[in-house]
């Protein structure tokens, strides 16, 4: 499903070039799952980014289920990635005027999922929070909006799911909650 070949990332610092992420060659198939581990600063967060295509590589290619997204234009990466990607941001990126359920349902509207506050409810129960959903993100813990954001990753089903710090924001009861989740939808 995932295949990064000769993948790096360099940046410029000043007049000097910074290398963020070392060429890497990398393939994960359909169905594994794989946590990346490192101390802060040691490119997990920009090797995420890439695989989603959210950044583009300073070389090398980046293939998700056998297509090439560093080739794609930005319009076929946004489809490539409402179709096949959930992402769960390291700092959540809810939109404030919406509620929680709100923002699980944009991916579902987007798509033209039929009944997508239904499918919102069940998100959103999945992950403990049966009775937030008309809470407003500013109106919700840290740990709340992080399992908002996961269920607006998961809300297409999609077949690749990249998490950057899924349990970083919750107390271990939930953080355990959360891992057995993503176990079982994998």
């Amino acid at each position: 499903m995932i295949e990064l070949r000769g993948v790096s990332k360099t940046v410029q610092s000043g007049d000097r070039a910074l290398t963020i992420l070392h060429p890497l060659d990398l393939s994960v198939p359909a169905g594994q799952s794989l946590s990346i581990v490192g101390p802060s600063g040691s490119g997990k967060s920009t090797l995420l980014g890439l695989i989603a295509g959210l950044d583009t590589p300073s070389t090398g290619k980046v293939l998700i289920g056998g297509t090439e997204i560093t080739a794609l234009d930005e319009d076929q990466l946004a489809r490539l990635r409402g179709a096949r990607i959930g992402f769960v941001f390291q700092f959540f990126h809810l939109i404030p005027s919406l509620t929680a359920l709100e923002n699980v349902m944009v991916p579902l509207e987007i798509a033209g999922v039929a009944n997508p506050s239904g499918k919102g409810r069940r998100l959103l129960a999945d992950v403990g929070l049966t009775e937030r959903g008309h809470h407003y993100p500013s109106q919700l813990s840290g740990g709340e909006q992080q399992r908002v954001a996961i269920a607006r990753a998961l809300a297409n089903d999609p077949p690749l799911l990249l998490a950057d710090e899924p349990t970083g924001n919750l107390d271990s009861t939930n953080g355990r909650h959360i891992i057995d989740l993503l176990v079982d939808i994998n």
